[in-house]
């Protein structure tokens, strides 16, 4: 059954340009995974997703590079960095419901507005933005476009269609960079990352297929949403 959550998972959170990184945490809690396989289960989880929607997107010449350096400039050596540091359970657990639980709120009150962006993005900004995304993608086990995005849209540098199509390459890199940092640590993904891949792919690559087909915006991030929540209450809790 876990695999098969990865696939749904995975499918819809395509549907609205993210890998699913925490969607995917929030089923390792379910499934009762070990604290130390969750995060690097999930950064390659999100690298094997996102390298597959980036290649898509590079492919119809959507992805803005030039906006996409700067961030990736100050969120890689961040992304690095926190995946070295090893948390405790009782550390870990809490910041990562905590975590989940922003991300459903993010989720669940994400507008997406149809105009473009009408600010430049300013390299102070820019800068942090990147850096504490790549900190709590490499701390957590998060891909970070799901915070990501909405910053971007909710400041105005970036439409949502930009905004969309800087994440997958974002979440891409800085997992790639985390899970670096996290096996040099000495954690490793569960022995099951081969299925796991597998499903998360297979769903990734559906969801990018169908796009908003079947189910609208407002749908999935309400599903996502409860994922979330239900997730984050759960690790914060037990």
């Amino acid at each position: 059954m876990f695999p098969l959550g990865l696939a749904v998972i995975s499918m819809l959170y395509a549907t609205v340009g993210q890998a699913g990184g925490t969607a995917f945490l929030g089923l390792m809690v379910f499934a009762a995974l070990p604290p130390t396989e969750m995060r690097p289960t999930a950064l390659a989880l999100n690298v094997a997703v996102a390298t597959y929607s980036t290649w898509v997107l590079n492919r119809n010449r959507v992805v803005d590079w030039t906006m996409l350096r700067p961030l990736l400039f100050s969120s890689t050596p961040m992304a690095l960095g926190g995946g070295l540091i090893v948390l405790r359970d009782y550390i870990y657990r809490p910041m990562t419901g905590s975590l989940l639980l922003l991300a459903g709120a993010v989720m669940a009150l994400r507008r997406d507005r149809a105009t473009d962006h009408d600010r430049q993005m300013p390299l102070w900004g820019t800068a942090s933005v990147g850096a504490i995304v790549g900190l709590v993608s490499g701390l957590t086990g998060v891909g970070g476009g799901v915070f990501l995005a909405p910053t971007l849209i909710a400041l105005n540098w970036a439409s949502p269609k930009q905004a969309t199509a800087l994440s997958s390459p974002f979440i891409l890199v800085n997992s790639a960079v985390g899970l670096a940092g996290v096996l040099l640590a000495g954690q490793v993904p569960s022995l099951h990352f081969g299925s796991y891949t597998i499903a998360a792919l297979g769903g990734s690559i559906t969801g990018t297929a169908i796009g908003l087909k079947w189910l609208g915006q407002t749908a999935t991030r309400v599903i996502l949403a409860g994922v979330l929540f239900a997730a984050g209450i759960q690790m914060v809790l037990v």
